[in-house]
């Protein structure tokens, strides 16, 4: 037996965390509440739930208790169980989370988010699918065949599930183990999301985008759409339709300045070549000075670090509002890459600032737990080894 494998239970309650306005509309209406309360109600409980960060119908005071008690009969605010987490010296958390299984051949999808804390502001490193269909080959995550796609519920659920480990809801308590959690007035633990964990967001559109919605609301988790970035490896027909749906910020992993080269780092780009990339990032609905695309270029020595490299990277970028984040190669275990040398990286940086872009050096973070940016791979089969050999140590 697996101590690690989920059993799929088709009389489980589900629960109500993560589902959008329509869905807990739905949900309310299947347990007999009736069409003209149902607003009303919806909003009670996306309240509660998203605001509060309940965890028990009872908590609901201004809900009637005939209705908790329906509520609780039928559903759960459950959350998916966090498997492992890992804390970086840094202070950057790595949490390993599994989904509830949706049928009998789904033993629970495991996903990592992971959570960046800086001065003034706190990051969640969120996944939109589980695994990825891209095989970058520069990126760990991409060497994890794609299982399935996750859930609008499955993606919010990542947020309530860091805000709660963070004590980021009103009335909990914030952890104080390090103190490198963000503090202060108006600094939330989780104050930004980006889309950049497992998969290729625009590869889930409906779903990426109905989970913006519920992270957006302003009646419940009330993130700003400025604070959220989706980040694609080029999925050219979604970008504008991922502007004109979700009006979020939008990151390019770019990486490369030629197609030669980007077919061999991102294969992707075999069908969405460099100029229609740069074309749909011209059109991207808003964007301007004050929401400018961020082009993220990996740095691969002796790969696509040189001066001339530099050079035509601001060549291609010309006449689009634009920041460049420079991100030091982060190895994993087997990779062909290495990481440029720090003067390379400095010189690459300092050309295409002087030629009028911000190009900040992304700081490397949560490198020892396998959490920083390219790392991440669910180790589910590593801690499913782990409880087979502990069965082996009872026997």
């Amino acid at each position: 037996m697996d101590m690690t494998s989920a059993i799929f239970d088709p009389a489980a309650k589900p629960s109500l965390v993560g589902l959008t306005r329509a869905q807990l509309s739905d949900a309310l209406g299947a347990v007999g509440v009736p069409e003209r309360e149902r607003r009303m109600r919806v909003g009670q409980l996306w309240h509660w739930i998203y605001f509060h960060g309940a965890t028990s119908f009872d908590a609901m005071l201004n809900v009637s208790k005939v209705l908790r008690a329906k509520l609780a009969e039928h559903f759960t605010l459950a959350r998916p169980q966090v498997v492992a987490a890992q804390l970086s010296q840094d202070g950057t958390r790595k949490w390993l989370i599994r989904m509830p299984p949706v049928d009998a051949k789904d033993k629970g999808a495991e996903i990592e988010c992971v959570y960046i804390p800086e001065s003034d502001r706190g990051t969640l490193c969120i996944s939109s699918q589980v695994g990825c269909t891209l095989t970058c080959t520069f990126c760990h995550t991409g060497t994890q065949k794609l299982v399935r796609n996750l859930s609008a519920q499955e993606i919010v659920q990542q947020l309530v599930v860091a805000r709660d480990m963070l004590g980021d809801f009103p009335g909990q308590t914030r952890p104080d183990d390090d103190g490198l959690i963000p503090s202060g007035e108006g600094v939330r633990p989780v104050s930004n999301i980006v889309f950049m964990g497992m998969g290729e967001p625009l590869y889930n559109f409906d779903d990426v985008t109905d989970a913006i919605g519920v992270l957006t609301d302003g009646d419940g988790l009330s993130l700003s759409k400025r604070r959220i970035t989706v980040s694609t490896s080029g999925v050219v027909p979604q970008i504008a339709p991922l502007g004109d749906a979700a009006g979020t910020m939008l990151a390019i992993s770019l990486h490369a300045t030629n197609d030669e080269l980007r077919n061999k780092l991102v294969p992707l780009n075999k069908k969405y070549p460099i100029a229609d990339l740069l074309e749909a990032c011209r059109n991207y609905p808003g964007l301007s000075n004050a929401r400018r695309i961020t082009f993220e270029y990996v740095m691969l020595k002796g790969v696509n670090d040189s001066p001339a490299e530099a050079r035509q990277l601001v060549r291609l970028l010309k006449g689009i509002p634009a920041k460049i984040n420079l991100i030091p190669f982060n190895p994993w275990p087997g990779t062909q890459y290495e990481c440029s040398d720090w003067e390379t990286i400095e010189t690459f940086s300092d050309i295409v600032f002087n030629a009028g872009y911000a190009s900040p050096v992304r700081t490397p973070r949560g490198r020892d737990i396998l959490a920083a940016c390219g790392q991440l791979k669910s180790e589910t089969e590593k801690l499913r080894a782990r409880a087979r050999l502990a069965l082996d140590d009872e026997a």
